[in-house]
């Protein structure tokens, strides 16, 4: 199953490993969203930054 993954909050100001976390995640700017496959480590990252992200089933 994939998911979508939209980045809603800004990442200025927030701790280093939540900004490299979004960044693996291909999210960079505001309202910028990314299609990826359901796994352990994606849903670790999702929980990781889970304050500034939107995720949808797809």
């Amino acid at each position: 199953m994939a998911v979508q993954i939209t980045l809603k909050k800004s990442l200025i100001g927030r701790r280093p490993n939540q900004i490299k976390t979004a960044h693996a995640l291909g999210l960079k700017k505001i309202g910028q969203s990314v299609v990826k496959e359901q796994n352990d480590a994606i849903n670790g990252m999702i929980q990781t930054i889970q304050h500034l992200v939107e995720v949808k089933e797809i």
